[in-house]
């Protein structure tokens, strides 16, 4: 069966769920198509929690969209009257032997300086305010340093993809799942999208697939984008464990190294457990056989080098772990730019694990650049302009 709309939005994850949301709430004719049924546990999007702050150490030009995203999900709540976005605060700390307080690379430091830079509230903590107001944080050295940033937090992103779907869809949106896309071509002056079910043509398409982007959409980005393997871990909690009455979400350096940094969120009510983890761009995989059962080993891996010594109030006991893909391009930014091969196809894609935090605001970036032709901010520092050398 063949249908028609002004614009497909294919992959409804963050960025597809959100870029759905405001399409169809501008009055576009809009349909959405997922190969499975989100939110879902099979591609980035998942995991309970997910940070974010509005000084974000990648960038300046991320520090738009995140605004938006907040607001977003504030005005998204009072809609569906669900909890989206826990304003609890976020922590982002150095603490290691080789720490120098003069390093312009430290994550730490270059989150502070945007936020200095950027009017951003905040505070600079030493090891001591550290400690005392977050006995989870008391094994830091005395060396370390601290950035807490209040308006940051975590948002829920199974919830966010949720709300957004059915707001969608209450606005006209046509939402297929459990369905494939396994083609793109021109049609006229507009796309034919084929799928495993039918087919869809379409005046204009944005590509959000996430993981499923390279092989849908050819060359260049076969080239570009790499999916990596990220472990997610829950661990339970000592029974005289202390933590903060309002405990923040956190990033930690605890070593010179990339490996060496981990993320984290408060305990989350009734639950016993804290979630933590990291991430890895070194070994790649491939969506049709990414490994996603995490091993005992990883598990005890996991917390003799990234929690044991690091972090108090855990134990080695793992209540439940789970396994997502981040698609990332070489500097790690994203991409959102026309494909260069195909017209009238948006690409959104790789967010290289740091999307969700802005996937609200880049839905609505996207839905005016589609509608009008430019967004309220500025996008082009995400062209593919950068990798003129590979496409």
């Amino acid at each position: 069966m063949e249908q028609r709309c002004e614009v497909a939005v294919l992959g409804l994850g963050a960025m597809g769920s959100a870029t759905l949301y405001q399409l169809a709430k501008a009055g576009v004719d809009v349909i959405g198509v997922d190969r499975h049924h989100p939110p879902h546990t099979q591609g980035s999007s998942h995991g309970d929690t997910r940070i974010t702050r509005l000084s974000v150490g990648e960038g300046p030009q991320y520090l738009p969209l995140v605004r938006n995203s907040h607001r977003i999900w504030r005005e998204l709540e009072a809609l569906s009257g669900e909890s989206l976005f826990e304003q609890c605060g976020v922590l982002v700390m150095s603490s290691h032997p080789d720490y120098d307080p003069l390093d312009p690379e430290d994550f730490t430091h270059k989150t502070i300086e945007l936020a200095r830079a950027y009017g951003i509230d905040h505070e600079v903590l030493s090891a001591h305010a550290i400690r005392q107001r977050f006995p989870q944080f008391s094994p830091v050295l005395d060396t370390a340093i601290g950035y807490f940033e209040p308006d940051g937090g975590y948002v829920r992103p199974e919830r966010c993809i949720d709300v957004q779907l059915r707001l969608a869809r209450e606005h006209g949106a046509g939402i297929l799942t459990d369905e494939t896309v396994t083609r793109l071509q021109p049609r006229g002056q507009g796309v034919h999208i084929t799928t495993d079910k039918g087919s869809i043509i379409a005046d204009k398409v944005i590509v959000s697939a996430g993981m499923w982007s390279s092989e849908l959409l050819g060359a260049p980005f076969e080239g570009l984008l790499r999916v990596c393997r990220q472990k997610l871990f829950w661990f339970g909690l000592q029974d005289n464990a202390s933590f903060a009455p309002l405990s923040p979400s956190f990033i930690l350096t605890h070593g010179p190294g990339d490996v060496d940094i981990n993320y984290g969120f408060p305990p989350l009510a009734g639950e016993g457990s804290m979630k933590i983890a990291t991430e890895q761009y070194i070994e790649a995989s491939r969506p049709e056989t990414l490994n996603r059962t995490i091993s005992t080993e990883e598990e005890q891996d996991m917390f003799q080098t990234q929690v044991n010594g690091k972090i108090a109030g855990l134990t080695p006991r793992v209540v439940k772990s789970s396994v997502c893909a981040y698609t990332v391009t070489p500097d790690y930014h994203f991409i959102i730019d026309d494909h260069p091969r195909l017209k009238n196809v948006t690409v959104v894609s790789a967010c290289s694990g740091h999307g969700f935090k802005h996937s609200a605001g880049l839905g609505l970036a996207l839905a005016q650049r589609c509608v009008h032709g430019k967004s309220d901010v500025d996008l082009s520092a995400f062209s593919l302009k950068r990798f003129s050398t590979m496409v």
